[in-house]
């Protein structure tokens, strides 16, 4: 038995590529970028360095949330590994790349200030505008 899971939360790298195929099927493509924390082996301290992650997301959806996403969104992401390899037509040198398939997409929003009490509303009085002599009774 195998499993083949990732779960990964960082910043959208590059403006998402929506794409249909020929079958009229929805391509979303996007870059995630997360990070890998490591001691610096010189200095001892841990240092944060950013790690790439090409996503592909298929299907209606992928059509539904390409206009929310943007270059530096923050996501959360479900899916799964997928190994590719072909061969380039100009020079026939192989290529290989791993990519997310993406099964699962939340936009993770930066945490608000919370709203501001109402403040009750203010009643407006109208000023004096007549001296006692001038009103008739």
């Amino acid at each position: 038995m195998s499993i083949n899971k990732v779960i990964i939360a960082g910043n959208v790298t590059r403006d998402p590529e929506l794409e249909a195929l020929p079958s009229g099927t929805s391509v979303l493509r996007l870059g995630v970028a997360v990070n890998e924390r490591k001691k610096n082996a010189k200095t001892g301290e841990w240092e944060d360095s950013p790690v790439f992650v090409d996503c592909v997301m298929f299907g209606t959806r992928a059509a539904a949330v390409s206009p929310y996403i943007a270059k530096g969104a923050k996501v959360a992401i479900e899916g799964r590994l997928r190994w590719s390899s072909w061969e380039e037509r100009d020079t026939g040198k192989k290529r290989s790349k791993l990519d997310v398939i993406v099964d699962e997409l939340e936009l993770m929003t930066a945490r608000e200030a919370p709203a501001p009490k109402p403040q009750p509303a203010k009643r407006y009085v109208q000023p004096d505008v007549y001296a006692d002599e001038d009103i008739p009774f």
